[in-house]
């Protein structure tokens, strides 16, 4: 009987770290339960293991997870994080459990380009695997070295919502899905201008700016669904996965901040449009470089997604938040699920579901 084995790797709170990241870490842990359930019920083992803070690749991690696995070796696996797709339904997960359980040399993944989930049937690869630094890149890896056949379902745009930020958790809690909402901590509910930025998109007399890493997809479900006109700046997709020697990441709003500082964010942002939705990551990856471990900490970026800049310590992040705080108009502030499949959920969009 082939045996199909689901990791699911959940990263604590480090040490000594703040109320935010405490309780964003008890929503991941929750979401991480509820795939738990969902790939046994589908037919696979599922073990969540405790991810300790420290800096080893992840492709020493899951080897070493792999081994530490109870039973037979396993014959295909599944592998996520715990705040992987939150809004996955069942067949979703069947159809993971089926690519693990297949022919080895294939693989599903919800993106292919920056993995949240990945099925891939047979284990013998992991022998080879490269102390990769991060699972985004493993697809590719697959694909590129080992000759794998990756399929991916990029185009559900639900399978590519991930809980990178309290935010995220606000956003998939306030969908029309109930049976696919995480539990949320009564901690994380702040009071972030979605709504006004949803009014916005509404009207047909106002522009709504959206500035990050904005897919193609994306862009064309904005133009169907909204009625505000669209100001899109698109930039540094897959900024986390770049190659070395590659030039780094720029943004252009942050070339903006570099001339009059963060605190002009709300003034910027209020010449071009009524509303904003803003990937604070790509700001902050023009800041301090691509490496997150050179950027302001978890707790100070959860709490700049959350409008809250009391509760920063880094000046320029401090800034930049109060400046989106203080704006003439309402901006959201968030990383790559705000700008990317969040957007439906932040603009109202439960009551489509496309």
């Amino acid at each position: 009987m082939t045996r199909v084995a689901t990791i699911i790797f959940h990263p604590r709170a480090a040490p000594g770290a703040g109320p935010l990241s405490e309780a964003f870490a008890s929503s991941r842990r929750r979401n991480g339960e509820r795939q738990a359930t969902a790939f046994q019920a589908a037919g696979s083992a599922a073990t969540i293991l405790e991810d300790p803070a420290d800096d080893l690749p992840f492709g020493r991690r899951l080897r070493d997870a792999v081994d530490r696995l109870e039973g037979p070796a396993p014959d295909g696996l599944i592998l996520l994080g715990s705040g992987s797709i939150p809004l996955a339904r069942a067949a979703d997960h069947r159809a993971f459990v089926a690519t693990a359980a297949g022919p080895a040399g294939h693989v599903l993944a919800n993106n292919r380009y920056s993995a949240d989930v990945v099925a891939v049937g047979g284990a013998s690869w992991l022998a080879d695997l490269p102390d990769l630094a991060a699972d985004n890149g493993l697809p590719r890896w697959l694909a590129e070295t080992a000759g794998f056949d990756v399929a991916d379902v990029r185009r559900r745009w639900r399978l590519q919502v991930d809980l990178d930020s309290p935010l995220d958790v606000l956003l998939v809690r306030g969908g029309e899905d109930a049976d696919a909402r995480p539990a949320a901590d009564a901690g994380l509910a702040q009071d972030v201008p979605t709504a006004a930025v949803h009014a916005a998109s509404r009207d047909t007399g106002r522009e709504l700016v959206v500035a990050g890493r904005l897919s193609a997809a994306g862009l064309a479900w904005l133009e169907r669904s909204t009625a505000s006109r669209t100001r899109a700046l698109v930039e540094e997709r897959g900024f986390r996965t770049r190659r070395h020697g590659q030039r780094p990441a720029r943004s252009t709003l942050g070339l903006l901040l570099d001339r009059d500082g963060p605190g002009s964010l709300g003034m910027i942002l209020a010449e071009l449009g009524d509303a904003a939705v803003i990937d604070s990551r790509v700001l902050l990856a023009h800041r301090f470089g691509a490496d997150e471990r050179g950027w302001p900490a978890a707790e100070d970026r959860y709490a700049s997604d959350l409008l809250l800049p009391d509760r920063i310590a880094d000046p320029w992040l401090k800034a930049l938040t109060r400046a989106a705080l203080d704006a003439p108009v309402p901006i959201v502030l968030g990383g790559h699920s705000l700008v990317g499949p969040g957007l439906r959920l932040a603009l109202g969009a439960g009551r489509t579901w496309t």
